[in-house]
């Protein structure tokens, strides 16, 4: 017992040791988790942490909202075998939503290799605490004794892993549970292009001009059984990203994510951790864990899928401009036909003040396309309007009113007339 003791405080001890180096210092090739993450993409090459030995850096994120929002239909009372109407939307009103956190360990194994593990420690979803993913990055090659390896430490990274795909510029702008920070708004795009998938990814980057090709499992988990319905994934982009100026810099991505076969493909539908608009538009059946979509729209695009997206990116002094321009053709399983959906979304931010620690923001953002089964054309637009204030780089307040619609679906659909609006406060942490 005295030997399991004096080895659990060895073990405490070397964690918080970590944790105090880690809070102090950064990692290499790494985005940070504060305000200086904003609009940073994919890692750079520029080398600026000097590799001292293993380091171990355990950060977080925290985020709470205070949600008033509203929400009507007008759709035609459906009845279930409980003689209950499943189109009666549930009663909300104003009052705090469950806080999410994340823990984020990172760690230097070497020169130019680093290990990424982040940790939901409660989310709407899953209030138990579960691993969003890992992955192992390659920046540098000379701990392979290789000689001399400046062709591959100068332009290429290689990820492998279960992580994040790095599908679009979108996702490097979302809010991932309790990771608010870099996300202008509270709430994400409408058909949220983000799931995490096991493989690999070979980045480009050169003077500008990036170019990223990756495989992957094309699933959420992934699996061996009904191998006739497992095809690889692929993922492509490529793009340019420079300041083209002292204060303006322009960024410009095409990306491509194709499968030919899944046994449940998750690009719209791999967010876990659940949205930010608690409860909108579900009916009186509902419950916060169960129904955690609310507010995001999937176009149930779940055995064969190919989607494209445009983001350009534009910031001149404090303004900034961020499009996402996309289309997904693809379909569920137990369709014939593949179907074609579109999003549009356009983010106007303006952050003013010393180290621009006070921003404005607008966007607008609208899908459309046919439901699976019936086929009939429907779309769905919102608009997010608000501001945030870097209390200090680690703590960010947002505020923002949020209106979004629901268009031409059918009269027993809960979704018919649909309609919420209403304000969001978030707070949030990261470090």
């Amino acid at each position: 017992m005295k030997k399991l003791i004096i080895t659990a405080i060895a073990f405490l001890g070397f964690l918080f040791s970590g944790m105090a180096q880690g809070l102090q210092r950064d990692v290499q090739f790494w985005r940070p988790y504060d305000q200086r993450g904003i609009n940073i993409f994919e890692t750079g090459k520029e080398d600026t942490v000097a590799f001292e030995g293993m380091k171990v850096r355990i950060g977080g994120h925290f985020a709470q909202q205070w949600q008033s929002l509203s929400h009507e239909n007008t759709a035609t009372p459906v009845l279930n075998a409980n003689n209950v109407n499943v189109n009666q939307l549930i009663d909300i009103g104003a009052g705090t939503n469950l806080a999410t956190a994340n823990l984020n360990i990172d760690v230097e194994l070497a020169d130019g290799l680093r290990l990424n593990l982040m940790t939901y420690l409660s989310s709407r979803h899953h209030p138990e605490t579960w691993v969003k993913g890992g992955y192992l990055q390659v920046d540098k090659l000379g701990f392979l004794n290789l000689g001399n390896t400046d062709w591959f430490d100068k332009y290429l990274t290689v990820r492998v892993g279960h992580m994040e795909i790095n599908y679009g510029d979108a996702h490097f702008r979302r809010s991932d549970n309790g990771n608010a920070m870099w996300n202008p708004f509270v709430g994400n795009y409408i058909m949220d292009a983000f799931t995490t998938e096991v493989g690999g990814e070979i980045f480009f980057q050169s003077n500008g001009w990036l170019a990223m090709a990756a495989i992957t499992g094309g699933e959420i988990q992934g699996g061996v059984t009904n191998p006739d319905n497992r095809k690889p994934n692929f993922i492509g982009k490529f793009g340019y990203d420079k300041y083209v100026a002292d204060n303006l810099r322009i960024r410009l991505t095409g990306s491509v994510y194709t499968t030919k076969s899944s046994q449940r493909n998750t690009l719209w539908a791999g967010d876990r951790a659940g949205s930010r608009y608690y409860l909108v538009m579900e009916n009186t059946l509902a419950t916060t864990s169960a129904n955690f979509t609310s507010g995001r729209f999937s176009p149930n695009q779940t055995n064969n899928i190919t989607a494209f997206v445009f983001n350009p990116f534009i910031k001149f002094h404090g303004l900034e401009f961020f499009g996402n321009f996309e289309r997904s053709t693809g379909k569920a399983r137990n369709e014939t036909d593949d179907r074609t959906w579109n999003q549009t979304g356009a983010d106007l931010v303006y952050r003013f003040g010393s180290r621009e620690k006070f921003y404005l923001a607008g966007r607008y953002n609208k899908v459309s396309g046919p439901l699976a089964g019936s086929g009939l054309e429907v779309s769905l637009d919102r608009i997010q309007v608000g501001g945030g204030w870097f209390v200090t780089k680690n703590v960010l307040a947002k505020l923002e009113y949020v209106s979004q619609n629901y268009n031409d679906f059918a009269a027993t659909d809960r979704f018919n007339g649909g309609r919420f609006n209403g304000l969001m406060i978030e707070g949030v942490i990261g470090f």
